[in-house]
């Protein structure tokens, strides 16, 4: 969807920041979960659905050791979660790709699976890279133990109490996955097919749902095996507790390439949220129930703050002046202030003397109320469209395109080394994205095509002395070279917020915040970096449980907080 085209979806008086603003790549990385991220999408349509979550097989022994099957069904279609539990030692439990085993790994099924699915489903989904699938396979996932909480939660309920508060806030999770692969990868099903034959059509709908399933599991799996440690004295796990507790994540580089090499879809996305945006600056007044609950969503957003601890010394700067910054917000929206013309375009104007992730969470604070106006856009955020090279367009229409969309990259100084430090490229051993480098390793002769501002001005200069009257197709056969990212300008010329406007092989890019900008749009929380390439999240926490969205329960878990923690 271009510019042009969405603005049919609010008014002519359409207010949008700026492209350059909202994707230069320390705003992305200061990015928070809103109501339009894939996680909440998902759970409206489970929650209007009553989706009944069926636990049609248990085959777990004592320790925990076995499978389960829970199958849902949504849009019509059956979906099912096959989980597979193992007992492998500390030294084989691993966050990073190099691992070969883990303590539980998952399928999401198509349909209900067979006798003989399953014993092949046994053999392979363990095995994940290495086993073979077939298109009945929708999504395969796997997840260890939380090392510090699981066995802690397990010791707890079968003593007959509930575990700590504060211990359950300071990590959030009972599991962490480690990878959860769709779209085709290793013989599953195609991204085309969940999309056409399952009406999972916002992004990420699929793999989402799988890792809600997971979670129930893992809330299963840890009474479970505490009930057979203790039966006499053992307690399920407290509600409040169940909820709050989501899925771990750690996520590194092989997320970030993604998001330039889908530039229609990311575009989609951020127009998204600018478009929702853009309808809230334009309401003059609100009521009295949107004034209380925005006052409400401050001090839960206070609160959340107030729980979000992690060791990295940036991020954590960062949280320490968040929590400054939100008691001033909190001073400043009273009702008064709220009952004064336009709102929100006076909140928006006064954040800009606050911190970049202060503005971005205000976006979040504000969006979160308007449902019934912005929800609809979430139909928007996929797309079919493709980058396609136009051979007839002139030479003096496409650099009038590189300086009218591409004028950032053009101002970047290439003949300092730093600025082209970094490569991307392909490990050879686990097939992900990795950075390497320019001065000190080798391997410069496999780098990735992310270097989209330096491929701009290697085609500027290029162009320098061709005729503007000269047809692209003529400059592309003398060189061919340029073909790709000619395709790339030409392509994104109606898609404005397509691009990361920063250089990404610069020695001072921050990896981390690419992370960080879509994990948010999945609906992440509580990021936590462990380096400037690599950072665990938190999914699903304060979101409903089964039990819950069966009974339409609301969808009002935005920046989750344990409530009993000050």
């Amino acid at each position: 969807m271009s510019l042009s085209e969405s603005k049919a979806l609010i008014s002519d008086h359409l207010t949008l920041r700026e492209p350059s603003q909202v994707m230069d790549l320390k705003r992305m990385g200061a990015a928070f979960p809103t109501r339009l991220s894939f996680m909440r999408i998902l759970l409206r349509h489970l929650i209007k659905e009553k989706v009944e979550v069926k636990r049609r097989v248990w085959d777990i022994d004592s320790c925990g050791i076995g499978h389960a099957i829970y199958s849902v069904e949504l849009f019509n279609q059956i979906y099912s979660l096959i989980a597979f539990s193992i007992l492998i030692t500390p030294e084989e439990r691993t966050d990073r790709v190099i691992a070969e085993k883990w303590d539980t790994t998952y399928v999401l099924f198509d349909g209900a699976p067979k006798f003989s699915d399953i014993e092949r489903l046994r053999l392979n989904v363990p095995l994940q890279e290495a086993g073979r699938f077939e298109a009945s396979e929708l999504i395969l996932s796997r997840a260890n133990k939380s090392v510090r909480l699981f066995d802690y939660v397990v010791e707890c309920l079968s003593n007959g109490h509930q575990p700590d508060d504060q211990i359950v806030s300071q990590i959030g999770y009972l599991m962490r996955t480690t990878a959860v692969y769709g779209n085709g990868k290793f013989g599953i099903a195609d991204h085309g097919k969940i999309v056409d034959e399952h009406g999972l059509k916002e992004p990420f709908q699929a793999e989402l749902l799988t890792i809600w399933l997971i979670r129930g599991f893992t809330h299963d799996l840890v009474e479970h095996i505490a009930y057979y440690r203790n039966p006499k004295f053992f307690v399920t796990l407290d509600l409040r507790l169940k909820k709050y507790l989501g899925i771990g994540n750690a996520t590194g580089l092989g997320m970030a390439p993604f998001l330039v090499t889908h530039p229609i879809l990311i575009h989609n996305w951020a127009l998204i949220k600018e478009l929702a945006l853009g309808r809230l600056r334009g309401i003059k007044k609100i009521d009295a129930e949107i004034s209380k609950l925005i006052i409400k969503l401050i001090t839960r957003a206070e609160k959340h703050l107030n729980q979000w601890d992690v060791n990295d010394l940036r991020q954590s700067s960062r949280i320490n002046v968040l929590r400054r910054e939100i008691v001033v917000v909190k001073n400043l929206i009273t009702s008064n202030w709220l009952n004064f013309d336009y709102p929100w375009e006076r909140l928006i104007k006064t954040s800009s003397c606050w911190s970049i992730e202060c503005q971005e969470l205000i976006i979040a604070l504000i969006l979160e109320p308007y449902g019934a106006l912005i929800d609809d856009l979430a139909d928007c955020m996929s797309t079919n469209a493709a980058c396609n090279l136009d051979p007839a367009m002139t030479i003096g229409d496409l650099k009038n395109l590189l300086v009218t969309n591409y004028d950032w990259a053009l101002l970047i100084d290439f003949n300092n080394p730093k600025s082209s430090e970094l490569f991307w490229y392909v490990s050879e051993e686990k097939l992900e994205p990795r950075l390497g480098s320019r001065l000190n390793q080798a391997g410069v002769e496999k780098e990735m095509p992310i270097d989209v501002a330096r491929q701009i001005q290697d085609l500027a200069r290029t162009l320098k002395f061709v005729s503007k009257k000269q047809l692209v197709a003529e400059f592309l056969l003398k060189f061919p070279e340029q073909r790709q990212i000619v395709k790339r300008v030409q392509g994104l010329k109606n898609f404005s917020f397509s691009e990361i406007r920063t250089n990404l092989i610069s020695s001072e890019c921050m990896p981390i915040d690419m992370l960080r900008w879509k994990l948010a749009f999945f609906g992440a929380c509580k990021f936590d970096p462990k380096s400037d390439r690599w950072t665990r999240v938190t999914l699903y926490q304060g979101a409903p449980i089964a039990s819950e969205v069966q009974a339409g329960s609301r969808d009002d878990w935005w920046l989750p907080v344990l409530e009993s923690l000050k």
